[in-house]
């Protein structure tokens, strides 16, 4: 707990060192305007952030989430063209993502197959087939009261923000005071110590992808609304987006360790360089660079954390 904590000190001050830089270089950067937009483009990454922080927790990886999020906005747009209300279209979409999590989850925790294995043979999968399905048109033509919900941008927006508030509180509290919380933690620790317990370790695995699904299609949709049509190849990339969040902030690839105060912190760091570096006038290509350093950085000091601790171990047991 100790070392989350660290690492969450250490990230709110990352976040504050480029808010200062971004002060004295480049002080337009500090508009109303600009925080609402990026907060708007990363609150889907930040509510598929938070399934995919329960995911690694247990152990698993599901880099199918880019795909899935394609395929819940495409459907959040057809079921609004069908004539369904845009809410109902929405949570709609939110059981499509929900099936196709539970899909993962079903082999992964029941078939055991591995969820590397999994979640890149259906992110192929799915990707491909709805380019096939759609030919990569995009949803148009679509009611005027989809998008933004019929309402205006600023109560729209204001809704979507609530709404991922409401689920990182909620997963928050629930991982910290809840036995299905502590479920998670245990399977992710050793899953043999969490049969021993009482904990059914595959029920676990198989809840969390198939929240993941939902939570992909809930921020599949919620972005789907900012427009007047719908793309076919959205996603693209989110699945690394989230994983880098989760791991940045904290949560630990080997399971068991992490939380979702760190994954907040870690979608707004990794989601301010691009911009940052927008207004500073650097290239673009740096972004990836950047991030992919901060990601490794994070992975290093776990394995140091690691090692550390199992030196320490050995220490006092030879003593």
């Amino acid at each position: 707990m100790r070392h989350s904590h660290r690492r969450e000190i250490s990230l709110a001050a990352a976040i504050v060192a480029i808010a200062a830089i971004m002060a004295l270089a480049a002080p337009g950067f500090f508009t109303w305007g600009n925080a609402r937009d990026l907060v708007m483009a990363n609150l889907p990454v930040l509510i598929v952030a938070l399934g995919m922080t329960l995911v690694i927790l247990t152990g698993q990886i599901d880099i199918s989430v880019g795909s899935q999020f394609a395929i819940c906005s495409v459907a959040a747009g057809v079921f609004a063209k069908l004539g369904m209300p845009t809410p109902v279209a929405c949570l709609a979409a939110c059981l499509v993502g929900a099936a196709m999590g539970a899909a993962n989850g079903a082999l992964i925790a029941y078939g055991r197959v591995p969820s590397i294995v999994v979640t890149l043979a259906t992110m192929v999968a799915l990707r491909d087939g709805l380019r096939w399905v759609t030919e990569g048109a995009w949803v148009q033509d679509l009611p005027r009261t989809f998008q933004w919900f019929g309402r205006s941008q600023a109560a729209s927006e204001a809704i979507a923000m609530a709404i991922a508030a409401l689920l990182a509180a909620a997963i928050g509290w629930g991982l910290r005071n809840l036995a299905a919380g502590r479920a998670v933690y245990a399977t992710g620790s050793s899953a043999q110590a969490a049969r021993l317990a009482g904990i059914r370790p595959a029920h676990v695995i198989f809840a969390v992808l198939a929240l993941t699904g939902a939570l992909t299609g809930c921020a599949a949709s919620l972005n789907a609304v900012r427009f007047n049509q719908v793309p076919a190849n959205a996603g693209l990339g989110l699945e690394m987006q989230t994983i880098a969040a989760a791991i940045v902030g904290g949560t630990a690839v080997t399971g068991g360790r992490g939380g979702i105060v760190g994954t907040l912190l870690g979608v707004a760091l990794l989601g301010i360089i691009g911009p940052a570096l927008t207004y500073l006038g650097i290239s673009a290509y740096w972004e990836r660079a950047l991030q992919g350093g901060i990601i490794l950085a994070a992975v290093a000091m776990d394995a140091i954390r690691v090692r550390t601790r199992e030196h320490g171990s050995l220490a006092v047991e030879r003593s």
